[in-house]
């Protein structure tokens, strides 16, 4: 009996009792401040889906984007938030928190070599999906890969192409990345016709055809605006090209790009107009008479 009370007295319940309020302090705190954090995460949750049905965003996939994007900031906050206190308490209980910084670092340095490329395409996943760079359901060119964007995630994108190969690249590596979708699109044309042509007349014609699809029922509603038209780009071997542009909603530049060409291929034969194809012409001196009369010469049926 003595033994324990001789140990309850020289317990320093005073320095114990400060370390245990001191504890409970910083837990409150790191859990006060978590929950503003969290309410925050939430708000720029609502924020990032609202900026994104503004700019066209399919509802869905932006929700999932934001959810994931808040979800990976909450746990990695939350993570190091906890890592933090616990190392405190520890202080606070009077355990010498050295070894375990030390050994975590050894730790933390074989993990970071072993999973480098891992942790680069985390990092530019997260600034990818961050920036809105690229959404599912956009066209775009990765590394001079062209085709539709099937899905993102933090570590990869997906595309697949016209022939129905998927490609898959991880983000870190992506050197280069163009957007062909993003807000609206564009069909670019380069239209050629003979040198003996009326240029204004052409780009007249094809102002006309372009007036009229915006009119049509189901390709008018797809245009952002009338065609445009800049003019005669350069003199071709066989033709003047005059280069004019279609702007479209996303993605649908082919299909209003196939059916204006569709119908300024008609409109060109009922006003005359030639599209040229390629020729040369071949001058001979009077020495090549009789070689041209050869060649030109028909075979004496047998």
């Amino acid at each position: 009996m003595e033994i324990v009370v001789d140990t309850l007295s020289a317990i320093q319940w005073e320095e114990w009792v400060f370390s245990g309020l001191r504890i409970l302090l910083i837990i409150s705190l790191v859990w006060f401040i978590l929950q503003v954090l969290k309410r925050a995460l939430r708000k720029m949750e609502q924020a990032l889906i609202a900026r994104s049905g503004e700019e066209g965003g399919v509802p869905t996939e932006s929700g999932k984007r934001a959810e994931t994007l808040t979800r990976l900031l909450r746990q990695g906050i939350a993570i190091t938030a906890w890592i933090v206190t616990t190392l405190v308490v520890f202080r606070e209980l009077g355990i010498d928190i050295a070894p375990i910084l030390a050994s975590a670092g050894v730790v933390g340095l074989a993990v970071g070599f072993g999973a480098q490329n891992l942790v680069r395409d985390v990092i530019a996943g997260f600034f990818m999906i961050l920036e809105d760079q690229v959404r599912v359901g956009d066209v775009a060119i990765i590394n001079g890969t062209g085709g539709l964007v099937e899905k993102i995630s933090f570590r990869t994108i997906i595309l697949r192409d016209l022939s129905g190969v998927v490609h898959v690249f991880p983000n870190g590596t992506i050197t280069s990345m163009a957007n062909m979708t993003r807000e609206w699109s564009a069909y670019v044309f380069d239209i050629g016709v003979a040198y003996k042509e009326d240029t204004d007349r052409v780009v007249a014609i094809m102002r006309r055809v372009g007036a009229e699809l915006k009119q049509d029922e189901n390709f008018g509603r797809l245009m952002v605006d009338e065609v445009e038209v800049f003019g005669v780009d350069r003199f071709a071997d066989s033709a003047v090209m005059i280069k004019g542009r279609l702007r479209t909603l996303p993605i649908k530049q082919w299909d209003v790009g196939r059916e204006f060409l569709r119908r300024l291929k008609f409109a060109f034969d009922q006003e005359g107009v030639e599209i040229p194809v390629p020729h040369r012409s071949v001058f001979l001196d009077g020495g090549s008479a009789p070689v041209v009369e050869s060649l030109l010469k028909h075979k004496e049926p047998r």
